[in-house]
């Protein structure tokens, strides 16, 4: 005898279907902003585009790694978001370095670029924010995907918050500072 009436089981099927397009989708998204960002902030000398960037490399393979486990055990699960939170602290240390690297060398970063390619982002960001609505409750790998997506987009605020002071000071501190 089946665990649940047809009716669960298929709709839950569904629910699952359209999660995992959903992911699929935000995956998509925050690969092509990975690639358009580090090209950017590698072009403007931005620590803070390079740190956004590698946060949209982190949730592309935050999303791909709920992909793996969706529906797995608890315990894969749990692997999963272990997994997350330690590629998480690599992400920073090597953030960290390129802040230090770029103090030293006392860099200015390209304001413009780090507006237009920040505009960009917090869109992008917004759609996946919107697009993950919906799952936002659930395991530690449904809630870390909502709340990776929240704080990029308070994340992206704070990129024009710096393109704006790197504009208005004429130095790289502020671009150091969000980064």
């Amino acid at each position: 005898m089946p665990c649940c009436s047809e009716s669960s089981c298929s709709s839950g099927r569904a629910a699952t279907g359209r999660y995992r397009l959903v992911l699929w989708t935000v995956l998509g998204i925050n690969a092509a902003m990975f690639v358009v960002e580090i090209v950017a902030g590698l072009a403007a000398g931005s620590a803070a585009l390079q740190a956004d960037a590698l946060d949209f490399f982190a949730d592309a393979a935050n999303y791909g790694i709920s992909l793996f486990v969706l529906g797995m055990s608890l315990r894969w699960r749990a692997r999963a978001a272990l997994v997350k939170g330690a590629s998480m602290g690599a992400f920073g240390l090597w953030v960290i370095a390129t802040v230090v690297l770029n103090a030293v060398e006392g860099r200015v970063p390209g304001w413009g670029t780090m507006g237009t390619v920040g505009t960009a982002a917090l869109l992008a960001n917004a759609a996946c924010l919107l697009l993950l609505y919906a799952w936002r409750e659930g395991d530690a790998n449904r809630r870390s995907v909502w709340i990776c997506s929240r704080n990029d987009v308070l994340a992206n605020l704070a990129v024009l918050a710096a393109a704006f002071g790197v504009f208005g000071t004429g130095t790289g501190w502020p671009d150091l500072i969000v980064a």
